[in-house]
């Protein structure tokens, strides 16, 4: 079996050689500045992992495999373009380099470019893997609009919360890691098991990332600190800060006061939220509740009759992604 490293750079050597189209040029100049940005490609790596672990033949994993990444890429650059980010790998996001109707019309292109990836994949299998992809794009496209919902609803729960990341963003790990399982021939219910491995370990990632966004060094994690916090996303650390200021009226008006104004310093908003954060320990709460689902990812991979070695390229690749600037 390969190293993710090798995985990685196989598929940056078949990117640097893709050409999206070249006329007109502000449809795909945005496609090739977005996926030139770089990033780990893990999601693709995935696709390599599950077919390898099966002993299928990993040359079949290529075109599923960018497929995987180039959806993901036009996701980014919708997401951005609705969350008005300003920073994507510390680079100007595709909207603010040109503008919001080529993020829009460049990102659908992204999308049909990916489903034409895909059907580059073997013949035989090709209405399988159409089926899965097909049912991943929908549900991040679910996740994506309980998200957009959460803003303007007073109200969220902790469990819709975690069920709207599980579809925005662990379903694309989990289909990544069913279209290489099946690639690579396994049993229905042991692909089923990877893909429920990757949903956890997806949601761990996003409850990492959330922690990140507050208490990340920007320059380092590459986006705005504390966009989140700017824009009132409703991460499970504000949901939890909600939850246990209720307790304390001071805290509570607090935080509200700063979620309904309708005009702040960016600045000193981002330090006040992050103080009652810190009084409250929601980054602990938020770190644990992550630990949760990484944990309950790996008892997916006990019952997959493969050789232990081949289950540990699979626990490489989640430490991997638990391993970030906190």
């Amino acid at each position: 079996m390969n190293s993710i490293a090798t995985y990685q750079q196989q598929i940056e050597d078949a990117l640097k050689d893709k050409k999206y189209g070249s006329n007109p040029k502000e449809l795909y100049e945005p496609i090739s500045y977005i996926m030139s940005l770089g990033g780990k490609r893990l999601r693709p790596v995935l696709v390599f992992i599950a077919t390898d672990i099966f002993d299928g033949d990993a040359s079949k994993a290529l075109h599923p495999a960018l497929a995987i990444e180039l959806f993901h890429n036009f996701t980014l650059v919708h997401d951005d373009l609705m969350d008005k980010a300003p920073l994507r790998r510390s680079q100007p996001t595709v909207h603010e380099k040109w503008n919001n109707n080529i993020a829009i019309l460049s990102g659908d292109a992204m999308m049909v470019r990916a489903y034409q990836e895909l059907c580059l994949a073997d013949t035989t299998m090709l209405p399988q893997l159409l089926e899965i992809f097909s049912d991943t794009a929908v549900k991040v496209c679910e996740g994506q609009q309980y998200d957009m919902n959460y803003e303007t609803m007073t109200k969220v729960s902790i469990q819709q919360y975690i069920k709207m990341i599980e579809l925005k963003t662990a379903v694309l790990l989990g289909g990544a890691l069913k279209i290489g399982a099946l690639i690579g021939k396994a049993r229905e219910e042991d692909a089923q098991r990877l893909y429920d491995f990757g949903k956890h370990i997806g949601i761990a990632f996003q409850l990492q990332d959330d922690i990140l966004d507050v208490y990340a060094d920007a320059a380092k994690f590459g986006k705005q600190k504390g966009g989140d916090i700017i824009a009132n996303k409703k991460t499970y650390l504000l949901l939890k800060a909600i939850e246990m200021a209720e307790s304390n009226r001071y805290l509570k008006e607090e935080l509200h006061q700063w979620i309904a104004a309708p005009q702040f310093d960016a600045k000193e908003k981002v330090e006040a939220v992050i103080n009652i954060y810190n009084f409250l320990n929601v980054k602990e709460l938020a770190r644990t509740e992550m630990q949760k689902h990484y944990e309950l990812a790996l008892t997916f991979l006990k019952d997959i009759p493969v050789a232990e070695d081949k289950k540990q390229s699979l626990i490489n690749f989640a430490e991997s992604l638990m391993v970030r600037e906190m």
